[in-house]
């Protein structure tokens, strides 16, 4: 466990684990090289040999801070948590999107699971907006259809 005044535990009191077989760092690390300003900030290797490798991966994306734990089969990780990235232009929606979806699978309703087994959601900032303006509930219907959301058709819904 790292120290108390560790930079992994400075700042917020609360960041989320998540448990793989013993793919932490190579998942942090993907995810690091997806958003800017992401970052790992610690690494504990077992035994304190990294050849050994991790046991666990500290990483910030977004801000948030998170742990990742190679905890070994146990557990696995399931679409009942997922990671939710609001967007603000279809670029960032399709570029998030495929470089997740790469040896992972899509879902529907901008969900996906990405290769390490943690569940996504590609969000368009414009959603909440449009679904809240759409009275007819075609935006939703809409974007039940839809596996990657598509900003352009969400809007296209509201008027019909």
């Amino acid at each position: 466990m790292p120290a108390p005044n560790s930079p992994a535990l400075c700042g917020p009191a609360i960041s989320t684990c998540l448990w793989f077989d013993d793919q932490a760092e190579a998942a942090a690390r993907f995810y690091c090289s997806l958003f800017e300003g992401a970052e790992i900030t610690e690494i504990f290797y077992k035994n304190s040999d990294p050849q050994a490798g991790a046991f666990t991966v500290a990483f910030t994306l977004l801000g948030q801070k998170y742990w990742g734990l190679n905890g070994g089969p146990y557990y696995k990780l399931s679409p009942a948590v997922s990671i939710t990235v609001y967007v603000d232009t279809q670029a960032e929606v399709d570029r998030l999107w495929a470089a997740l979806l790469t040896g992972g699978t899509e879902s529907r309703c901008g969900w996906l699971t990405d290769r390490f087994g943690l569940s996504w959601q590609i969000i368009p900032r414009a959603l909440p907006r449009l679904l809240q303006a759409d009275q007819t509930g075609r935006v939703m219907q809409a974007m039940m259809g839809m596996v990657k959301l598509d900003i352009a058709a969400l809007e296209a819904a509201v008027t019909g």
